[in-house]
């Protein structure tokens, strides 16, 4: 049974009429007919009952009616989805995201790239940038919202937030009373620090900060969460160096001096696999750098 035949079939049906129905369609009368009998053949019944007078369905016409306007809506929903998949405004994402970067970035994204794009549907996953990567590479994420700089040979990676770098001390702190706070003033300071295992280059990023005021971080403690960093500087266990947009969502239990006079940014990129570029996947990085800058 071919669609070209159901189509045929629903024209006669509708109109009762072989000629009305065979111009409607661009075909000839005998070609019409030719299709009818074929399907008729296939289904192992007659269709139509025909004189010359008049054209009616038959009891197996008038089941096979309801069942061929049904084939012929969802043919038509499905070639419908399919162009809106190929041209990326239709689809399903699963990204994943570094928790910083749900302060503002993650869900202003996601509702700008929902009232654009209303059948994408999200599936969100909070995970370490280096996790990130392996779920990218195994398939199980299609894009990444990641820690910057990073530079991977198989993927697409585009920036699209930075922010200064923030110091975060207890609040009782002795430094806390300092205004001029320097990077130098923390050379012997216990550190309080976002692993460099879950994002190897970020790390060395922070730690150059300190490298360029002259001295290398003791650090005690290491963490796979920057709130989680932020919680035991609270608790008076160290001090760190964190994307501003952490300490800001700290302030009541941290004291914090923004570092704007160093070159150094916190940077989250989004981040996905270049073999498998989409027109989707080119629409989300489009929203991201949009939204992203919005938050700078």
């Amino acid at each position: 049974m071919e669609i070209k035949h159901v189509k045929s079939f629903l024209a006669v049906a509708r109109t009762l009429n072989f000629s009305r129905a065979a111009e409607a369609l661009h075909l000839s009368q005998p070609a019409l007919s030719t299709q009818i009998k074929a399907l008729e053949e296939y289904l192992g019944t007659d269709l139509f009952a025909r004189n010359r007078r008049e054209v009616s369905l038959t009891a197996a016409g008038q089941a096979f009616l309801t069942d061929a306007e049904m084939l012929i809506q969802q043919i038509a929903n499905i070639e419908l989805r399919i162009k809106r998949i190929s041209a990326g405004d239709s689809g399903h994402l699963r990204i994943g995201f570094v928790a910083s970067a749900t302060l503002g970035l993650v869900p202003n994204m996601a509702l700008a790239f929902k009232k654009q794009y209303p059948n994408v549907s999200f599936e969100l996953k909070n995970m370490p940038t280096v996790q990130q990567l392996d779920g990218i590479r195994n398939g199980l994420l299609d894009a990444g919202l990641i820690r910057m700089p990073l530079e991977e040979a198989d993927m697409s990676i585009t920036l699209v937030h930075r922010e200064p770098f923030a110091v975060a001390l207890p609040k009782n702190h002795p430094l806390a009373r300092n205004r001029e706070l320097r990077v130098r003033d923390l050379a012997h300071q216990p550190f309080i620090a976002y692993g460099e295992r879950w994002a190897p280059a970020f790390y060395q990023t922070w730690t150059g900060i300190c490298r360029d005021a002259g001295f290398s971080p003791n650090i005690i403690q290491e963490t796979g969460e920057m709130d989680t960093a932020a919680a035991l500087v609270a608790a008076g266990l160290g001090v760190a160096i964190l994307p501003e947009g952490i300490t800001r969502r700290n302030r009541k239990i941290l004291a914090v001096r923004t570092l704007l006079r160093e070159k150094a940014r916190s940077e989250i990129g989004i981040a996905f696999a270049s073999k498998r570029e989409t027109p989707l996947l080119n629409r989300l990085v489009a929203v991201a750098k949009q939204v992203g800058r919005q938050e700078d």
